[in-house]
C-alpha cells in the first residue's frame, strides 16, 4: 500500500505543477482533464500526510513512554499513544477505503426517470412526491435540478418523469436509489381509510457524453409533431415535439417539454446516450449480473429497495436494514443519512473484495495504474 500512496503523492506534485503551465493551460480539454485528477487524487494525499503525521507522533510517544520514569508522565504518555493508535488505525482504514477503485460514473451527472407502478391514481401522486424529494434533495446539495419530460395524470399525480441533475459527484450519491420504491398509506381516494400498498420505480444513468457513446445518425429515426398539453398555447400549434427511435436497439425517447424542435431534439439525444450506455454496461456486466443473482436474487430494478409508510411516519432501506422514523423528513428531501449509510456499505463491499483480491495476486498485480 506504501509504494501505492508514494506512487499517487509523486503524480498529484506532477499534476500541481503541470496546471500551472502555458502550455496546459493553452489547452482547455486537456487542463480540465488533469485538473479533475489533481482533484480526485488530492483527497487521498491529504489523508497519506495525516497518516504519516500521525505515524511520526506515535513513534515520538512511544519513544517518551519508553524514556520517562515518573509514573505520573509515563501515564499520560501510556494514553497519548494509545489515542494515536486508535486515530492511526482510522486514518489507515480511510486510506484503504480510498484506493478502492472508484466507480468511473461517479462524477457524472445523472438522467433521473421515475415512473407510476402498481397502484393506478395513487402510484402517480407518489410519483410525484419523489420526483419533487428529489429535487428539494438536489437543492440541498447545491445541485441543478431540470425536469426534461413528465406525462402527468388526471388527478396531478405525474405517470412518467425524467429529469436532469447536474452537480458535483451527483452519480456518487444517487446511483443507489434505482429500483422499486413501495408506498404504504390510504389514497385520497379511499372513502374507508384503508392502507393501500403502491410502486414506483426510480431508475438513475449516469448522463453519458458524446466521447462516451457513438451514435450513428443513420441508426437514428427521427420524427417531429405537435406537442400535446393545454389548447390554445404556442407549444401546441408548431412541430416542435420530437421522438427519436435508435434502431438497431429500438430505444425510444420523446421530448416536448420546449418550444423549440432544436432544444427538445438536444434534450432527447442527452435521454438517449444515458440509455444506450446504460444497456452497453448491463450487455458487458451480464455474466457477473447472472452469478450474483444465483447468490443474492436477481438485484435489478424489479425489487423492492425502500418502503415509506406514512401512518408510521417510517421509511426502510430493506437493502442495509435501516429505518427511520422521520418520514415526513425524508420527503422534505433530507435523505442524507440514506445516501450515507448507502455509500458507506457499498464502499466496505467493496473494500472486502479489493482486500480478497489482494490476497489472491502477487505484488507485482496491485501497483496502480496512474495515468497522465
Amino acid at each position: 500500500m506504501l509504494h501505492r500512496l508514494e506512487q499517487i503523492e509523486a503524480r498529484y506534485e506532477e499534476l500541481s505543477h503541470e496546471l500551472s503551465s502555458p502550455e496546459l493551460l493553452a489547452n482547455q480539454t486537456a487542463y480540465t482533464k488533469a485538473a479533475k485528477q489533481h482533484r480526485s487524487l488530492g483527497e487521498i494525499v491529504q489523508k497519506y500526510h495525516s497518516w504519516k503525521s500521525l505515524k511520526a507522533e506515535l513513534s515520538g510517544a512511544r519513544e517518551i513512554l519508553d524514556a520517562v520514569d515518573d509514573e505520573e508522565m509515563r501515564e499520560m504518555a501510556r494514553l497519548e499513544v494509545e489515542t494515536l493508535e486508535e486515530k492511526l488505525a482510522t486514518a489507515e482504514v480511510d486510506l484503504k477505503l480510498l484506493l478502492v477503485p472508484s466507480d468511473p460514473n461517479d462524477e457524472k451527472n445523472v438522467i433521473l426517470e421515475i415512473r407510476a407502478g402498481t397502484g393506478g391514481d395513487e402510484a402517480t401522486l407518489f410519483a410525484a412526491e419523489m420526483l419533487r424529494m428529489y429535487g428539494r434533495y438536489a437543492e440541498r446539495q447545491g445541485w441543478r435540478f431540470e425536469i426534461l419530460d413528465a406525462s402527468e395524470s388526471g388527478i396531478g399525480g405525474i405517470k412518467e418523469a425524467i429529469a436532469l441533475i447536474e452537480g458535483d459527484k451527483v452519480y456518487s450519491k444517487l446511483k443507489h436509489e434505482s429500483g422499486v420504491h413501495r408506498v404504504q398509506r390510504v389514497p385520497q381516494t379511499e372513502a374507508s381509510g384503508r392502507i393501500h400498498t403502491s410502486a414506483i420505480t426510480v431508475a438513475v444513468l449516469p448522463e453519458a457524453e458524446e466521447v462516451d457513446v457513438k451514435i450513428d445518425p443513420k441508426d437514428l429515426r427521427i420524427d417531429t409533431f405537435c406537442s400535446s398539453g393545454p389548447g390554445g398555447q404556442s407549444v401546441n400549434t408548431t412541430y416542435s415535439a420530437v421522438r427519436i427511435t435508435h434502431l438497431p436497439t429500438n430505444v425510444v425517447v420523446s421530448m416536448q417539454d420546449e418550444k423549440s424542435q432544436i432544444k427538445n431534439r438536444e434534450k432527447a439525444m442527452r435521454v438517449l446516450r444515458a440509455r444506450l450506455q446504460e444497456l452497453e454496461e448491463q450487455k458487458q456486466h451480464e455474466a457477473l449480473a447472472s452469478e450474483r443473482r444465483s447468490m443474492v436474487g436477481s438485484g435489478d430494478r424489479s425489487e423492492k429497495i425502500r418502503t415509506y409508510n406514512f401512518k408510521e411516519n417510517r421509511v426502510s432501506d430493506h437493502r442495509i436494514g435501516l429505518t427511520i422514523h422521520q418520514l415526513d423528513q425524508v420527503m422534505e428531501g433530507n435523505l442524507d443519512e440514506f445516501i450515507q449509510a448507502l455509500v458507506t456499505h457499498d464502499q466496505a463491499e467493496k473494500l472486502k473484495a479489493e482486500m480478497s483480491r489482494s490476497d489472491r495476486l502477487p505484488a507485482s498485480d496491485l501497483s496502480p495504474q496512474i495515468t497522465s
